[in-house]
């Protein structure tokens, strides 16, 4: 957008200072740096004013206002791109357990798994396909099908209905985690807390659903869309949460870069529609943070672009640049925080 309106574009950099190293390219110097935070656009008067007809200073407020959100729509259309080809491949869709046919890879998967349950002490995960559930043949419990009683499951009923029937007793569950097939044991609970169930998840059934090619960048903004509004009610979720009950809500959990590139890894085990899908929900991430009202993010420059149109004279430059150099400074503070819990937790 800068180029777009002949404004001067000094640099545009991967990660934050300092340089690893960097290459010009015209009057614009590509980088790569060592904090892997983010990336950033140093244009020509942002951070300063200057009397040059291609200075950013110098622009009208409706260009330096498109400038500033161009960064924040390039997210929104990375989701959008990456979506609609999620849905020619096939988005995972929750179904119900009657829907039976024209399904792609029907499964039962877990969507949650509770604090302290025995999904948890088992080591289960989100995103975990269960493919069969297993018991030892007692005296006077239903037998199952094959010898060694097991159950193949295909629909969230029978895995609840199994639970329950075995409650109180050792069962073994057959996962699938990406390509990993493997067998975890637990006992289900028979008093579990409320709202909970016996093993502790709550359940979906999915399968493929794929759009024709035609359709496909239609669905992916839509998808985009609906992606956009439920990041937002859940974070005002998490907001009501923290006020009400001074704690995130069961299931939510906060992680910098480490924690992030850990899910790259586990979801990129699930499959390319996972692994897209993932990454565009990163991606609607990174377009609503950068777009609220925090000095040393996009929003933050166009609050002060606000502030300047309402007052009709330019703000003072050393306060600007102090204000976005101290929440700049706290920002990576918190980011660093969260990466040592990332890597003490995870790693």
């Amino acid at each position: 957008m800068a180029k777009k309106f002949g404004v001067k574009v000094e640099e545009f950099g991967i990660g934050y200072p300092p340089r690893l190293f960097g290459k010009k390219f015209g009057e614009t110097i590509y980088s790569i740096n060592l904090l892997p935070f983010g990336a950033f656009v140093r244009i020509y008067g942002q951070e300063e004013r200057i009397d040059d007809p291609r200075s950013f200073s110098e622009k009208p407020f409706w260009q330096k206002a498109f400038i500033i959100l161009g960064g924040v729509a390039s997210f929104w259309l990375i989701s959008a791109i990456l979506l609609s080809i999620v849905m020619s491949l096939g988005v995972p869709t929750a179904i119900e357990d009657e829907e039976n046919h024209n399904l792609v890879d029907p499964k039962v998967q877990i969507a949650f798994v509770a604090p302290s349950s025995p999904a948890e002490e088992a080591g289960l995960e989100i995103g975990d396909v269960v493919k069969k559930f297993s018991i030892n043949n007692l005296p006077g419990r239903p037998q199952a099908d094959s010898p060694k009683g097991c159950f193949p499951i295909n629909k969230v009923k029978e895995l609840q209905e199994l639970t329950e029937t075995y409650k109180g007793q050792e069962v073994v569950l057959t996962i699938q985690r990406g390509k990993k097939i493997f067998d975890v044991s637990l006992i289900p609970r028979i008093f579990p807390p409320e709202g909970e169930g016996p093993m502790g998840v709550a359940l979906l059934r999915t399968a493929l659903k794929s759009y024709p090619w035609y359709q496909s960048p239609i669905q992916g903004i839509l998808a985009t869309s609906g992606l956009t509004w439920n990041i937002i009610r859940g974070w005002g979720q998490i907001i009501s949460s923290l006020f009400t009950q001074g704690r995130l809500p069961p299931g939510v959990e906060i992680a910098g870069p480490p924690g992030i590139f850990k899910l790259f890894i586990e979801v990129g085990e699930l499959g390319a529609n996972y692994f897209l899908q993932f990454i565009s929900i990163i991606a609607v991430h990174l377009a609503l943070i950068n777009v609220l009202p925090i000095p040393a993010l996009d929003g933050g420059w166009l609050l002060f672009l606000v502030i300047e149109r309402i007052k009709g004279k330019p703000i003072n430059q050393k306060v600007v640049q102090k204000i976005s150099a101290i929440f700049f400074i706290l920002l990576i503070i918190l980011i660093f925080l969260i990466s040592i819990r990332d890597i003490r937790k995870f790693f």
